[in-house]
């Protein structure tokens, strides 16, 4: 058989593709092919060269509609509005338990200041128990004790109090009218009749009746912390030896600087605040007595309870001191009174928080006032306790979790904004630095690691077979 001279074509397929196929498609998309790096198949014995159509697609990057710009703005908006939907069905639900929630937020923020006692009483030698007992016993007693008698003093002289109060109110407004402050009278007239309105009403009675179900509430949640708080100062240890198991590595050391952190700072400020609050109240309560104001004691108690609420707790219990020695004693002596008040908060602010609290919280002024607000607006008095030192273990931990911050000086932005003794990492102790260097690197070094649930029953089954 005659044999042509032709060299042999390679089968071509129906897409009637082309040798010169990758030619073209580098021209068309305006680059240049890399064999190295390339995509398309090769071609080779019994193949054909992928066609235009199939190189362009291969090279071509996807479009979709979420390719663009406002696809992926569209995408992140989706994504925030999912994340914010989740969050607020979050605090809807807490918010139906909100007894159980505010009892263990109080029972924690109690915890981490009597921690420290009872690990010091277990130093000493006593038994776990004996030791959760006495802290317990104490804490509890020390409570009933400032409640019984913050309530006893105030309500046998509340009546005295209220009344004085409006009458220095009253004072105070006819001393604004004989100014020539262009005050509008009228409108707190109006403010004050309704409010006076509301409670000789009907709707008033109805609140009242609905305060023994309030007061029924209150029993409970004083039941369920104190019940919390005895578990917590008893297996707080067992609690977290629990959480950190679930994790390893980074995760785990992370985990437990943030407990460390966040116990540091609830006991911190507790600790700090009732230390505080109790100077302030003496300092004014001395004060009133020597200026000769009645009820000096249940306005010292009121101080020690409202300097619990940040920024605007002071100032309270000072306008309702002043006004009471306005309606009985004058405007000298209410003078007096307001600057006794301010020398007071002076010595807080720029003597007593620095040395007693450090730098417990570490938060800017503006973020106090906005947890506070937001804290009054969610849980009332106690959201408004609870919100500041809870912002302030919220910051540690993101501090923890987050390294994206730039530390120290800028170029271009300057000084760092950050004092270096309010970051996270300046209040670990070495040894707390030792332990969670070691959590980091505990199975890298050999360390020897317990196997998880999965692990120890693979392993029950081959020692079984």
């Amino acid at each position: 058989m005659a044999t042509s001279s032709r060299p042999e074509q390679p089968p071509r397929s129906p897409g009637g593709g082309s040798s010169s196929a990758p030619l073209l498609a580098e021209s068309v998309l305006g680059g240049k092919a890399d064999p190295g790096t390339s995509t398309i198949p090769a071609a080779g014995p019994g193949t054909e060269p992928a066609g235009l159509d199939e190189t362009t697609q291969a090279l071509a990057p996807a479009v979709g509609p979420w390719a663009d710009s406002l696809g992926r703005a569209g995408s992140r908006a989706a994504q925030t509005l999912l994340v914010a939907t989740v969050v607020v069905g979050l605090v809807w639900v807490l918010l139906q338990v909100k007894v159980v929630v505010i009892a263990a937020m109080v029972a924690l923020i109690l915890a981490s200041a009597v921690g420290p006692v009872v690990k010091w009483l277990e130093r000493k030698g006593w038994s776990n128990l004996l030791a959760t007992l006495a802290a317990f016993l104490g804490i509890l007693l020390l409570l009933g004790g400032v409640i019984t008698g913050i309530v006893l003093t105030v309500i046998s002289q509340w009546e005295t109090l209220t009344a004085q109060a409006s009458e220095g109110w009253n004072e105070l407004r006819r001393l604004v009218e004989s100014t020539p402050l262009p005050v509008d009278t009228a409108s707190v007239d109006a403010a004050v009749r309704q409010g006076t309105e509301f409670v000789t009403s009907g709707s008033f009675a109805g609140s009242a009746l609905s305060g023994l179900s309030a007061a029924a509430t209150f029993v409970t949640g004083l039941v369920l912390m104190i019940v919390i708080l005895f578990f917590f100062l008893k297996d707080a240890e067992k609690m977290w030896n629990f959480t950190l198991r679930w994790f390893r590595g980074e995760r785990r050391a992370k985990l437990a600087e943030s407990i460390d952190r966040g116990a540091q700072v609830l006991g911190g400020y507790v600790r700090g605040t009732a230390f505080v609050a109790l100077i302030d109240a003496v300092f004014i309560g001395v004060g009133l007595v020597i200026v000769g104001v009645p009820l000096a004691l249940p306005l010292a108690v009121l101080v020690f309870v409202t300097a619990f609420i940040p920024v605007v707790g002071a100032t309270l219990a000072g306008v309702i001191a002043a006004l009471v020695a306005l309606v009985t004693n004058g405007p000298t002596e209410a003078l007096i009174v307001v600057g006794i008040i301010v020398l007071v908060n002076q010595i807080e602010g720029n003597i007593l928080q620095p040395v007693i609290m450090g730098r417990t919280l570490s938060l800017h002024a503006l973020m106090v006032l906005l947890a506070l607000t937001v804290g009054t607006l969610v849980g009332g008095i106690f959201g408004a306790i609870l919100a500041v030192p809870y912002t302030a273990v919220a910051w540690a931990v993101i501090q923890i979790w987050s390294n994206g911050y730039q530390i120290g000086d800028d170029p271009v932005l300057g000084p760092d904004p950050v004092n270096p003794g309010d970051r996270v990492d300046a209040k670990a102790t070495m040894s707390e630095r030792w332990k969670y260097q070691r959590m980091r690197y505990q199975q890298a070094f050999g360390g020897r690691l317990g196997a998880t649930e999965r692990d120890a029953a693979r392993q029950g089954d081959d020692d079984r077979s």
